[in-house]
């Protein structure tokens, strides 16, 4: 293996197929480069890159492996009483709540973000409008689907066990679970790089969580930033547990719940 082949195929995948790998840590790419090397039993970076760019079908399936798509209901259910608490006071001030779920993966945090809206009698939720936004077109395909499986990884139930009665809100069906359509209605998706593409505007809350961990510390300023750009002032920002508002972007958030990682637009 040779850090030239390495480095060929960064520029291959992010020259050719549209994906910004230099936004990304090496040791996250090289993750996934090595699992598809051996997917295709190709014996190094070399012989995958001779291989990545004669096979349209590999070429998608290494964007998808690339494409962050680690998400479940009411992960971390202390942050989503956090977000309940948000909500409800956005509720007490104005008539629309405007949510963006960037980076949404297959649909289970703006569906989740849904059924938390239902369930409080304190939110409105024909008031509410939801978009979840992900670069993966197959995590979106699934998401707009809104059926989910059990598997021996992934126990759906106990995600959402978080709520007291979540039979309301899902149809079970063995191992398949079924959005409830009055869930799904205030939910709209679509793709959206937030690396290239640009930032969108008037959000009263914007979740973000568990992408910039990935991310190369020279690139996660202009992706807040462009998310700060798409918030209204006084929105709130909820990012992952693990991650931190860099420094040169203090004055664009203030701190709500530093271990929550709950921020407000300044």
């Amino acid at each position: 293996m040779t850090d030239d082949a390495f480095d060929a195929i960064l520029s291959f995948v992010e020259d050719e197929l549209s994906f910004a790998t230099s936004h990304y840590n090496d040791s996250y790419l090289d993750r996934r480069i090595s699992s598809r090397i051996r997917r295709t039993r190709t014996g190094d970076y070399a012989e995958y890159f001779d291989l990545l760019r004669g096979d349209p079908d590999e070429q998608q399936a290494l964007v998808q492996s690339m494409s962050i798509n680690v998400t479940g209901f009411f992960r971390n259910p202390d942050v989503w009483e956090g977000i309940r608490t948000v909500l409800r006071e956005i509720a007490s001030e104005q008539d629309e709540i405007r949510i963006w779920s960037a980076a949404c993966a297959d649909g289970r945090e703006p569906y989740s973000l849904s059924m938390l809206v239902h369930d409080d009698p304190a939110v409105d939720a024909s008031s509410v409008r939801i978009l979840g936004t992900d670069i993966s077109r197959p995590a979106l395909e699934t998401a707009r689907s809104g059926i989910y499986e059990t598997s021996r990884t992934v126990d759906v139930g106990e995600q959402l066990s978080f709520l007291d009665d979540p039979a309301e809100y899902v149809a079970v069906d063995g191992d398949t679970y079924r959005i409830a359509p009055q869930v799904k209605r205030p939910v709209e998706f679509e793709r959206h790089d937030l690396i290239n593409d640009d930032p969108k505007s008037g959000f009263d809350l914007v979740v973000c969580r568990n992408l910039f961990i990935y991310i190369d510390n020279a690139y996660k300023a202009s992706m807040l930033g462009s998310i700060a750009e798409s918030m209204r002032p006084g929105g709130t920002l909820v990012i992952g547990k693990a991650e931190t508002i860099p420094p040169n972007l203090k004055s664009a958030f203030s701190v709500r719940d530093a271990r929550l990682r709950i921020y407000d637009r300044e």
